[in-house]
């Protein structure tokens, strides 16, 4: 039995199946989940101490690859004056400051310790300013796990198959009204028949929960014209996007001058650490409290860990950085294409800025998750299985993003390139 084999066995018998959050347990590409022992640069570690290239980077945060060291120095200075206070300290309005150079729109800023207990925050938010109820999401968009936010959900919701989740009650997502993606009409519909009740419109104004699907021409300032002229808001979710596609997230790539009114921030905001961010226009964030009627607290929101490794990771985050990912992605995916299309694959590779996944099986553009979902995830699995016995760790969902980092350069990616020629055979097996 390897090691990673006992690791799970061990934690299946404490932990319900076996791991933290749901799709760390391969359930959806089978087998025996990596049990990771350390992480540098764009290498991770497992239990037997086999080196892999990690495209997962912690689901997004390791911009900078693992265990950068000025980053984990900041951590550890910061553990030497404390682990949480439940005080406010000066890192918080520092990141803060960070934050809004980078995203002036995001005025102000408040400080959770997850993306679900961000875009939960955001929604009470919209809802205590508009003092309406009804907030429209999209299929395949993922906010976390409030009940609220759960209806058509992607990420691991689709992973795993499951429509919402149980133990929500109905009640909770009736305010919920859901329309596809990339589907003007569908919401212009749904405003016209609900438009004095809906508080806000949230989304990933470039979606990576249900494999990447970027917005359509327009489709983010049509959002953003529906929203205003029927007095509600707009809310982008950047948990994933923020300060990975760009110093400024999606917004910052956006041509189209859109201003959302809230903004939510994850994953990299936190430089690996338990952190998350909303932020937004002064006179909307002043309705939390203690300010204002809309209430938000947590005992370790702001903690000076996490602040301290966002203050390093935002600071290191300089244009070389980006233009480092941007190339490594852009190579990548192009590499990944081209060793399906040889083996004869049929395939959809889409992209976001540096973010970018395969649609297995597919052979035209995704635009919504209706489409993402008629993809042959068994296909991939072959794919996945091919890689990590190479040495190449991939997301273990076909509804994910892959990420790389700045650390990934030419000799990393030669790696990776010199696996996919016999991952692209196995694909090609298991779709014949």
């Amino acid at each position: 039995m390897s090691g990673n084999e006992q690791a799970f066995a061990r934690a299946r018998a404490v932990i319900p199946g076996g791991v933290s959050s749901p799709v760390r347990a391969f359930g959806a590409v089978r087998g025996t989940p990596v049990f990771v022992t350390r992480a540098e640069g764009p290498y991770v570690y497992d239990v037997d101490d086999r080196q892999y290239v990690d495209l997962v980077g912690s689901w997004g945060p390791a911009l900078l690859g693992h265990a950068r060291p000025e980053v984990v120095e900041a951590v550890r200075v910061a553990a030497g004056r404390g682990l949480s206070f439940g005080a406010p300290t000066l890192a918080e309005a520092e990141l803060a400051e960070l934050v809004r150079e980078r995203v002036p729109l995001a005025e102000k800023v408040r400080f959770v310790s997850t993306g679900t207990e961000a875009c939960m925050t955001a929604v009470r938010l919209a809802r205590g300013a508009t003092r309406r109820d009804v907030i429209v999401k999209f299929a395949g968009c993922y906010h976390g796990h409030s009940d609220a936010l759960l209806a058509a959900a992607g990420s691991g919701v689709a992973t795993a198959g499951l429509p919402g989740s149980a133990g929500v009650p109905a009640a909770a997502t009736a305010q919920t009204l859901v329309v596809p993606y990339n589907d003007p009409h569908a919401l212009r519909e749904v405003f016209a028949a609900r438009g004095d009740e809906i508080a806000a419109v949230i989304t990933e104004p470039a979606a990576a929960n249900m494999g990447v699907v970027p917005p359509e021409p327009g489709f983010n300032a049509i959002l953003r014209d529906i929203t205003t002229r029927h007095g509600a808001l707009l809310i982008y979710d950047e948990v994933l996007t923020g300060f990975r596609v760009s110093r400024s997230g999606w917004w910052g790539l956006e041509h189209a001058g859109v201003s959302p009114d809230l903004f939510t921030f994850g994953k990299v905001v936190g430089g690996g650490m338990p952190l998350a961010a909303l932020g937004g226009r002064a006179e909307l964030m002043d309705l939390l409290a203690p300010l204002g009627p809309v209430y938000q607290a947590g005992t370790l929101s702001g903690n000076p860990l996490a602040t301290a490794a966002g203050i390093a990771t935002l600071k290191l985050a300089d244009a070389a950085v980006y233009e480092r990912v941007d190339s490594a992605a852009a190579r990548l995916g192009d590499e990944v294409s081209a060793a399906l299309t040889r083996a004869g694959v049929v395939h959809r590779l889409q992209r976001a800025g540096s973010l970018f996944s395969v649609f297995w099986g597919v052979d035209r553009a995704v635009r919504d998750y209706a489409s993402a979902q008629r993809q042959h995830t068994g296909v991939y699995t072959a794919f996945f299985h091919a890689m990590l016995d190479a040495g190449i760790a991939l997301p273990p969902s076909a509804y994910e993003a892959w990420f790389v980092s700045a650390t990934h350069d030419d000799a990393v990616l030669d790696r990776i390139v010199e696996a996919l020629p016999a991952a692209a055979r196995a694909a090609a097996e298991a779709s014949a």
